[in-house]
């Protein structure tokens, strides 16, 4: 199997561009599945129904979301209605959402879980806990199984990955909107990439207006983070995977030729 993660979706240029790319690049790359990240799509924080809907519709197999998953009320009717949209593991389970999710392809079906790390994050349970108990729920049932932890820290991911090491296809990370360079596949077999990094303007600090980020930094007085709009891009990893589900190779994905 073959299947293509992005990372955070933020705001509007952000959104604009997976919907309006993803069949070309599923044709370029030729993968399997698609997931993104969407936690930052509406607006930079959070995600719509008509979002999740029109990800859906361009080609969208499947959603993730992160700390800012109820940002917006109006998506928890869809977090207990859709099939393709998963809630952190390790958030409560009286928290609105699916734990894990299945998308069926032609070459098998791959299993999807999200968990939040817990260093200079909100409060949440214990991720490896809620990834043993998924893997075990998933295993029987899928052919691959890819892991996104939304975490600050790299320690976080690296520590989870090594953890199902062996047992799951990929783990890759969110949050921090900054590709890291250290995509391998560790010894189990598990694929590994701190962060895809983001869909969204990298002419920017981490998705925001350069200026406005400045201004609150350099005087602490609060102004409002508008999402930037230059040098939009889609970044990800592309993970190839064998029969045993294990990783065969791992590939950072960016995409620049963006005309919004």
């Amino acid at each position: 199997m073959r299947f293509l993660f992005l990372g955070d979706i933020v705001g509007k240029p952000g959104f604009s561009a997976v919907t309006q790319f993803i069949n070309q690049i599923r044709r370029e790359q030729k993968v399997d599945a698609v997931v993104v990240n969407a936690e930052n799509a509406a607006d930079g924080s959070g995600l719509t129904p008509k979002q999740h809907d029109g990800l859906i519709d361009a080609g969208v197999d499947g959603i993730t979301l992160g700390d800012h998953i109820y940002r917006r009320k109006e998506i928890i009717p869809t977090l207990q209605r859709s099939q393709q949209i998963v809630k952190p593991a390790n958030y409560p389970s009286s928290a609105t959402g699916r734990t894990h999710m299945t998308i069926k392809t032609r070459k098998g079906t791959l299993g999807v879980i999200s968990v939040m790390g817990r260093t200079f994050m909100k409060p949440c349970d214990d991720p490896y806990e809620a990834v043993d108990r998924e893997i075990e729920l998933l295993s029987p049932h899928v052919d691959a199984i890819l892991i996104d932890v939304h975490a600050e820290a790299t320690s976080d991911k690296q520590s989870i990955a090594r953890h199902v090491d062996g047992r799951v296809t990929a783990v890759l990370g969110t949050h921090t909107h900054v590709p890291t360079g250290d995509a391998r596949v560790l010894p189990g077999g598990t694929a590994l990439m701190c962060d895809v990094g983001m869909c969204g303007p990298y002419e920017s600090i981490i998705g925001r207006d350069i200026q406005r980020v400045l201004t609150t930094s350099r005087t602490a007085e609060p102004v409002p983070f508008h999402v930037a709009t230059d040098d939009v891009r889609l970044c990800g990893a592309v993970v190839e995977s064998d029969e045993d589900g294990m990783a065969i190779s791992i590939d950072p994905f960016e995409f620049r030729d963006v005309r919004l």
